[in-house]
Formats: C-alpha cells, structure tokens, sequence
C-alpha cells in the first residue's frame, strides 16, 4: 500500500497551495501581476496531468490522492472564476465576452453546484466504503474549464495591458475580437461538459453505493 505522503501527493498539495496566489494576482490591477497569474495557474494546471501520471506510473496511488487531486481542482476553480466575477463585473472598461458579456453569477452557480454536489456524492459513497476517482468525463470537463480559465486570464491581461498602454490600433483590435470569441467558446464547452459529468457521476453514484450497501 502505497504512503499517503508521496511525490504525486505533495504535487497535489503544492497545488492547493498555488490556487490563492493565483487569485491574489488577479485582484491585482495591473498587466503584469495578472500575466504572471496565468504563468502560476499553468504551473497549477500541469501539476495536475503530472501528479496523476507519476501516481499511476509509480504504483502511489492512494485514497488521498483520489480524493484530495479533485479537492484540489476546484479550489483552483473558487480561486479563479471568483476573481472573473469580480472584475468584469467591477471594471466596464476591461470591455465584454461575445455572446456572455463577463462571467455572470449563473455560471459561477453552474460551475460551483456541480462541484459541490460530486463532492457531497463521493463524501457519502467514501462513507459506505466506495471511493470515486476522478472518471474520464471528469477530465475531459477539468481540462475544457483550464482552457477556458487559461484564455480567460490571458484576455483580463491583454485588456489591461490596452488599458495601461493605450493599444487602440486595428491590429490590437482584431486580436482581441478573436481572443474574446475563443474565450467564449472555451467557456460554452466548459459549461456543456460540466453539465454532463454531473449527469454521469450522479448515475454512477445511484448504482455504486447500493452495491456497496
């Protein structure tokens, strides 16, 4: 059986660790702090492909890391769409998303419940001896919200970047419509994916503990 305290673990708590540093250089308002946030949460966001293909790979897998690595990600999740809302909420001249506008309190409510409920659901299914690693789907929908997030931070910093520089030229402008519409995009496939692993985890978890009973 595996520590619990092994390299794949401490990458996973290292992440936690990250996810406030990433919100506090969001808040900050300035081109360069919110840059280097983008730089910390794709540190954050590798972290997770590496610590879970060293567990897999050094036989280290354990209960923790299966319950703790998701724990982990949405901890980074709070840590940036809060921060999202804030600020394009706060700040008209960051300018809006195609189609969303900024990130309103419904998505944060969507992103946020399926949270909570898969984690209330593996709580529950852990306490009748069954644990719930982090499915495909799961993935799938963590890797479309990094995307999403990834764009997101990169277009706050490019938009404050115009603020500071006064970036008004036609060049600047035809990159910003295309990045504000891939961030649209990012995030509607984020959505749809959080809508359907929450779907798939709530049918595995009615079949599942009812094994396990």
């Amino acid at each position: 059986m595996a520590p619990t305290w092994n390299l794949p673990n401490l990458i996973t708590a290292v992440r936690v660790v990250l996810a406030p540093v990433v919100a506090l250089l969001l808040l900050q308002p300035d081109s360069s702090a919110r840059l280097a946030a983008g730089l910390v949460f794709v540190v954050a966001a590798v972290s997770d492909l590496v610590d879970g293909a060293l567990a897999r790979q050094r036989g280290e897998i354990t209960d923790f890391g299966k319950l703790v690595d998701p724990m982990a990600d949405k901890l980074l999740l709070v840590a940036t769409l809060v921060p999202f809302w804030i600020l394009t909420r706060a700040d008209p001249a960051l300018g809006q998303l195609p189609v969303f506008g900024g990130v309103a309190w419904w998505v944060l409510v969507l992103f946020f419940g399926r949270e909570l409920l898969v984690t209330g659901l593996r709580t529950r299914a852990a306490r009748r001896g069954v644990v719930f690693g982090a499915r495909t789907i799961g993935k799938r929908k963590a890797f479309a919200q990094n995307v999403f997030i990834g764009a997101m931070i990169a277009w706050l910093a490019l938009r404050t970047a115009a603020l500071e520089h006064d970036w008004t030229g036609g060049l600047f402008r035809t990159w910003s419509r295309l990045h504000g519409w891939f961030t649209s995009a990012s995030l509607a496939v984020a959505l749809l994916l959080t809508v359907v692993s929450l779907v798939i985890y709530v049918r595995a978890f009615r079949r599942r503990p009812a094994e396990g009973a």
